[in-house]
């Protein structure tokens, strides 16, 4: 993983000082090989000791293995590694916005895979299985993230794992208070702070069901009740851009909780070719 994607994943979890820092060697970074810890540490009028706890906060041994690694990343990307196909793409194409979103896509993508662990994509994906078998699945999504819950609602009845989605708080809340040990309630919420939301998920949990959410990567209230947490990272100083990549990288992130569940059981895979064959033929003239 790169440092840099590291750096951006990470940023909204810092401190405002470590943001400062992040910020600086995200913009700067050709020329960190030429700031010592002190000289970054004089630039930004922060103590030497505050980018030492930065290195070592990241994963680094130190400044200098932070820097090196920067360093190594650049010279990867200079010399054509593979793994920098989209940075190449994007400098090749820097006059086209179209190629200039898709590497941020891209980068936003990365940094949402690498905030969440295949271990959770698994925990998500096993929780939703053993409710559709065992009990019910709930979803909600309000304004925008109302697209993605039914979205996603429509893909789980291909796989034969039926849900409650909604798109009122109200009438979720009445259907929540029917809802019982294994049963999950899946919540799309950009921000996680919707207070309808909140109570919601405080019910459900009340009633022992899992609760899993859907937010930014951001300390939220939603995500501080969930059972497990899905994360979107996606950041932007264009505010017309920042909810494109918002999207991309959500999306992306539910395939990736869909392929886990149709690869994990042959029943269910039979099950979508049987929905998708049938629909097809519904299609038909």
């Amino acid at each position: 993983m790169s440092p840099l994607v590291k750096i951006r994943s990470e940023r909204d979890q810092m401190s405002a000082v470590e943001r400062r820092i992040a910020d600086f060697i995200l913009e700067n970074a050709q020329l960190l090989r030429d700031y010592s810890s002190q000289q970054l540490a004089n630039a930004l009028g922060i103590s030497q000791s505050s980018v030492v706890k930065f290195t070592q906060k990241l994963g680094f041994k130190g400044y200098p293995d932070l820097k090196y690694s920067v360093g190594e990343a650049i010279a990867r990307a200079d010399n054509g590694d593979a793994t920098q196909v989209a940075t190449q793409a994007t400098a090749a194409f820097a006059e086209s916005a179209s190629a200039s979103l898709w590497h941020c896509k891209s980068e936003s993508e990365e940094e949402t895979r690498h905030i969440n662990t295949t271990e959770t994509l698994q925990a998500v994906a096993d929780a939703l299985a053993t409710a559709g078998a065992n009990g019910k699945v709930f979803m909600i999504g309000l304004g925008d993230d109302d697209i993605y819950a039914r979205s996603f609602a429509l893909r789980l009845s291909l796989l034969g794992i039926p849900s409650v989605h909604n798109f009122d708080a109200p009438r979720m809340a009445a259907s929540v208070s029917a809802a019982g040990a294994g049963d999950v309630l899946l919540v799309f919420s950009e921000h996680g702070n919707h207070p309808a939301l909140c109570k919601i998920g405080r019910f459900f949990r009340e009633r022992r069901g899992r609760l899993i959410t859907v937010t930014r990567h951001t300390s939220n209230p939603l995500r501080a009740l969930a059972d497990l947490a899905l994360l979107v990272s996606a950041h932007d100083d264009r505010p017309y851009i920042q909810p494109v990549l918002y999207q991309s990288a959500l999306q992306h992130l539910l395939d990736g909780v869909f392929v886990q569940l149709c690869e994990g059981d042959e029943q269910r895979h039979v099950q979508l070719l049987a929905n998708l064959e049938r629909v097809q033929h519904m299609l038909e003239p």
